[in-house]
């Protein structure tokens, strides 16, 4: 069985679940200009420093350069960008993880949209941060995941 081209209709969403328990990952492609692939290429070196590469691949089947806002289109199984979303690699690997893990409570049928499920993907993106921060022995990167880990503490009372 192939992965659905896209996943639109609960068939098909149960078709790539299926796919998913029983292993399957995607081989990650990214589409987009020479700077926008190797910021993203730098961001998914970061993936796997932190161990969250194989999570990443599994619920992620591309990431895509665009002119306009930053979003995970569900049906494509993929992440759309621009170029002010990878500026910074950490930040970005950050923001993957997150859309990952919404990709992941789409499949299994979680509502993966609203106040709860941003709090839930937001939990991920600073485990992800604080992971890579424990992880990775380059000071400048720890030094970067601690202060994105201080705006999210910041930023707490949003949520």
């Amino acid at each position: 069985m192939t992965f659905p081209e896209n996943i639109f209709t609960l068939k098909e969403v149960q078709a790539a679940k299926n796919l998913l328990d029983s292993g399957y990952q995607h081989k990650l492609k990214v589409l987009g200009s020479p700077e926008f692939t190797k910021k993203v290429t730098h961001a998914i070196e970061l993936i796997k420093t932190a161990g969250y590469h194989e999570f990443l691949q599994t619920y992620i089947r591309q990431i895509i350069e665009i002119d306009g806002l930053t979003q995970l289109r569900e049906t494509e199984v993929a992440i759309w960008a621009n170029k002010f979303a990878v500026h910074d690699p950490i930040d970005a690997a950050s923001l993957f993880i997150q859309k990952a893990f919404t990709m992941k409570e789409y499949l299994e049928g979680e509502q993966y949209y609203g106040g709860n499920a941003e709090r839930r993907s937001t939990a991920k993106r600073i485990e992800f941060l604080e992971t890579l921060k424990n992880k990775t022995s380059d000071t400048q990167v720890k030094d970067e995941c601690t202060r994105l880990l201080d705006m999210w503490k910041d930023s707490s009372v949003l949520y």
